[in-house]
């Protein structure tokens, strides 16, 4: 469902998987064409239902991602679901059960989780490379026009508030695998904000402060997450401080480099250069995997939701200019004077 850049590119890859496979694309418009690499094309959804696929991977605008993820989950059908999972809350805990109670796998495309340098930073901190770890930053920007310039990028979702977009849902792969690496997020303090002369009508950066869950009364991690459209010097990356050190990620390079205390230089620990669908295809396959094998996703369901929780309580943060705890909310009740 949906044919942008991202659907391209998973139709690519489901017909390299399954070359004797029958592949419709379901799209909002009428079809004047088959896509390259499928045996057909829809324009409603009721003929998407008829054709009963085993597999439906959802990659139109997340706003409306659960309206026909629920309707296909009902039928049975196994689910890949673009990031974010929503745009909103609504809708996503019943999509969830609906899975739960079809026994059906329900898994959701932050991708960034299959890539090998960042599994080797998460292998690393787990090893106590740099002991305890007393602080986190990080950051990812780039230039909106930048993204695909053979298009206008004010056409584009991440643009346009209605298709689901802004900083903090379109980039939201980094509070996914901040909340994978470090654990539950317990609050955020939040900035939303339109700094540039963009032609937008969301948010183009967003500042973010997040307090994780501790097992330990006394202490209690603190993240530093800033999300832009505006960089012109195209940055993805993750800082872990720590007792005995400091650990950083490059995420567009495949780096991972630690300062040791008492060091005087950066020094390499692992390099895995990124290839354009590595992490899509290992997604992919982790997929099928769990499909086979009655398994439960790397990202599942769940997690989706976990993510939407924190973007809530971003949006009423910003909002209210307050800490908000992140929960399934009645919003009033969870801001923290």
């Amino acid at each position: 469902m949906g044919l942008g850049s991202i659907g391209t590119r998973h139709l690519t890859i489901a017909r390299n998987l399954f070359p004797e496979a029958d592949i419709r694309v379901l799209r909002h418009q009428v079809c004047l064409s088959i896509p390259e690499y499928a045996d057909g094309c829809f324009s409603i959804i009721d003929e998407a239902i008829a054709f009963l696929p085993q597999i439906a991977v959802i990659a139109n605008p997340a706003p409306f991602h659960v309206t026909v993820a629920q309707q296909l989950a009902v039928k049975g059908v196994h689910l890949l679901i673009e990031k974010p999972l929503s745009s909103s809350i609504g809708g996503v805990t019943q999509l969830i059960e609906t899975c739960h109670k079809k026994r059906t796998v329900l898994q959701i495309g932050y991708n960034l989780r299959f890539l090998p340098s960042l599994q080797r930073f998460s292998n690393f901190l787990l090893d106590n490379v740099i002991g305890r770890v007393l602080s986190v930053r990080c950051e990812i920007g780039q230039y909106l026009p930048s993204w695909r310039p053979d298009t206008d990028y004010r056409q584009r979702v991440s643009a346009r508030r209605e298709l689901g977009g802004g900083a903090l849902l379109e980039l939201s792969h980094e509070l996914d695998y901040l909340r994978w690496i470090f654990g539950e997020v317990e609050w955020v303090n939040a900035t939303l904000s339109h700094q540039s002369t963009l032609e937008i009508d969301v948010e183009d950066t967003a500042h973010l402060i997040l307090g994780f869950v501790s097992a330990d009364d006394n202490f209690q991690l603190i993240g530093a997450v800033n999300l832009d459209f505006i960089r012109h010097d195209t940055t993805r990356s993750c800082t872990a401080i720590g007792e005995n050190g400091t650990l950083r990620w490059n995420g567009l390079t495949g780096v991972v480099e630690l300062y040791e205390a008492g060091g005087k230089e950066w020094r390499e620990l692992f390099h895995y250069p990124h290839q354009r669908d590595y992490s899509y295809q290992a997604e992919w396959q982790n997929f099928i995997d769990c499909i086979n094998e009655h398994n439960t996703p790397l990202v599942t369901g769940e997690d989706g939701l976990k993510i939407l929780e924190i973007i809530e309580a971003a949006r009423i943060s910003a909002a209210s200019g307050r800490l908000v705890t992140v929960a399934a909310m009645a919003a009033t009740d969870h801001i923290i004077s």
